[in-house]
């Protein structure tokens, strides 16, 4: 098995937030509980992307929107329509679909969006834009461990990478559940590491 240092080396390694909005972790949030328990990883995430740029590791955004007439949307599943009722919509070009600006975007930076789906590589241009970078390990933060970090994680593994996840750069709830879903499900499937983990690793190289 790989050490740390060696699966997220430049080169092969990309940093993938998902849904790190305005409109999903920020104060007018979807879901404000969800919001609520993801204070704490925006900072880590943060660290995370600054972290990336410094070492020429590319940093990946892939935000969710929906158009005001919802066109393009799903609606088959119990979360959607659940999204829809908060009153809050995430409009291309709107400030809640904007990447939170603790993390913010950069011009080296890549900015993917899609209108469906309950994760950010199903259908979408996430796959493919990966392999153009030539990347093989996945560095994935973001929310939530409920839905759409557990999709990420199996989709990326199903596609063939490597998937590194710090578990302090991720949210769920209740916080207790995300913690059990982390240590059952996901530690199977990627690498569980800490902010503080891949931070050292790249500031080594």
């Amino acid at each position: 098995m790989m050490d740390l240092a060696t699966l997220v080396a430049r080169g092969h390694t990309a940093l993938v937030t998902q849904e790190c909005q305005n409109g999903v972790i920020g104060e007018q949030a979807v879901f404000p509980e969800l919001a609520a328990a993801a204070r704490g990883m925006i900072g880590n995430i943060a660290r995370l992307a600054k972290a990336a740029r410094a070492s020429s590791i590319p940093v990946v955004h892939c935000l969710a929107l929906r158009r005001a007439d919802g066109l393009g949307s799903s609606n088959n599943a119990r979360i959607f329509g659940a999204a829809r009722k908060s009153g809050v919509v995430l409009l291309p070009g709107s400030p809640a679909a904007e990447v939170v600006p603790e993390i913010g975007v950069e011009d080296t930076d890549i900015v993917l969006t899609r209108y469906h789906g309950l994760g950010p590589m199903g259908g979408t241009d996430l796959d493919a834009a990966l392999r153009s970078l030539g990347v093989s390990t996945v560095v994935g933060v973001g929310v939530s461990v409920n839905v759409g970090m557990t999709n990420f994680t199996m989709d990326a593994v199903n596609a063939g990478y490597q998937f590194v996840l710090p578990r302090d750069a991720v949210a769920g709830i209740p916080p207790e559940y995300a913690d059990a879903v982390i240590h059952h499900t996901l530690s199977l499937l990627a690498t569980v590491v800490t902010t503080d983990d891949v931070v050292a690793a790249w500031e080594a190289a």
